[in-house]
């Protein structure tokens, strides 16, 4: 316990250090203008240095083995709150009795691959039924072809039954 009071004690006088420094870096470039300057170039000499001492301080701090060190530990603790999460829920999904992710994952690529077979299926039927019908006017896809009637302009929509040589209609 004393440990990370210590460590966190010397990680905070580190980054009072450097804003020390940032601040001391500013005021020296503020009272290094000469009275002369106009007020406009005067505030953009002023913003310039203090862009750059923050940026350098900025650096400096980004840099330091402290900040990696509480950035590494900072990123530890992340990946074990997330992993102990995972856990926490996995386990609940089992004492509910729930599908769990993986569960759905794979479920869902069954499915997916059990679409792709029936389309290829599908198609498969559909060529050999249009071979058999001698490739006599193709059949719009899914093997249903239409006609117009003259007598009241209404389509008629006749289904060729798979698996007979001739022509059957329903």
């Amino acid at each position: 316990m004393s440990d990370n009071f210590q460590q966190t004690a010397e990680q905070a006088a580190a980054f009072q250090k450097i804003w020390a420094e940032s601040i001391s870096k500013v005021m020296q470039t503020a009272f290094t203008i000469t009275p002369n300057s106009p007020p406009p170039e005067i505030m953009r000499e002023m913003r310039s240095g203090i862009f750059r001492a923050l940026a350098q301080s900025w650096e400096e701090f980004m840099r330091s083995p402290q900040f990696l060190e509480g950035m590494k530990q900072w990123m530890e603790s992340a990946i074990n709150f997330r992993k102990m999460t995972n856990d926490f829920m996995a386990k609940v999904r089992n004492e509910l009795e729930a599908p769990s992710r993986d569960d759905i994952d794979t479920i869902m690529l069954s499915v997916r691959h059990m679409e792709k077979r029936l389309l290829d299926r599908i198609e498969q039927l559909s060529n050999q039924v249009n071979h058999l019908n001698g490739g006599r006017g193709s059949a719009p896809k899914g093997g249903a072809s239409r006609r117009r009637g003259a007598a009241n302009g209404k389509t008629k929509v006749t289904r060729v039954k798979p698996g007979k040589a001739g022509a059957s209609h329903e």
